[in-house]
């Protein structure tokens, strides 16, 4: 996604959340305090002018009871029983320049997680660590390459095979190591 398509998706996602927001009566500084989010970052958000986490999404996501795929694209998703995702099928969820995440169930209806495939690019291991926070809990499990994650600051390696679980209030983050992207599944509660 070019960089006017990326600031353009990011300006529509904000809209969507603002109506939600204002439907229900509520403040910009009332929401993030309710989420534990910085109300001055909070803002940033809506405005449009900062890209919101994947972590914050679902939890503005779930705060509305909405999809998080309704948030992102303006569509409801339909399925309640099961969804096949199949392999390369995946909507991409760009939401950081040298991270891909593709949403594995963005069809499903009701979800109590938001699974993804993240991959961190080769080119954030000459970068520091962008460490966010977002309510609940996530899991991740390393597919390929090698991944440094930062956990309330504890570094962690991982190698193929390898999972973590953890609170998402914590400041985490993590890069790809070796010179290699490292692919992984995450899943956001």
């Amino acid at each position: 996604m070019v960089k006017e398509e990326l600031e353009q998706s990011v300006k529509e996602i904000a809209s969507r959340i603002k109506v939600l927001r204002e439907i229900e009566e509520i403040t910009a500084a009332q929401l993030a305090k309710e989420l534990g989010f910085d109300p001055a970052e909070y803002t940033a958000w809506e405005s449009g002018e900062k890209d919101f986490s994947v972590g914050a999404l679902v939890e503005i996501a779930a705060r509305f009871k909405v999809d998080l795929s309704e948030l992102l694209t303006g569509a409801s998703s339909k399925l309640k029983t099961f969804c096949v995702t199949r392999s390369g099928q995946a909507p991409e969820v760009s939401r950081r320049p040298m991270y891909g995440y593709w949403n594995l169930a963005y069809n499903f209806h009701g979800k109590n997680a938001e699974p993804f495939l993240v991959e961190a690019s080769a080119e954030t291991e000459n970068k520091p660590i962008n460490l966010n926070t977002h309510p609940g809990q996530e899991f991740n499990y390393l597919l390929e390459g090698r991944l440094l994650i930062s956990i309330s600051g504890h570094e962690i390696e991982l190698n193929p095979g390898d999972c973590v679980y953890y609170n998402s209030s914590e400041p985490h983050g993590m890069k790809a190591l070796g010179g290699n992207a490292a692919r992984f599944l995450a899943f956001v509660f």
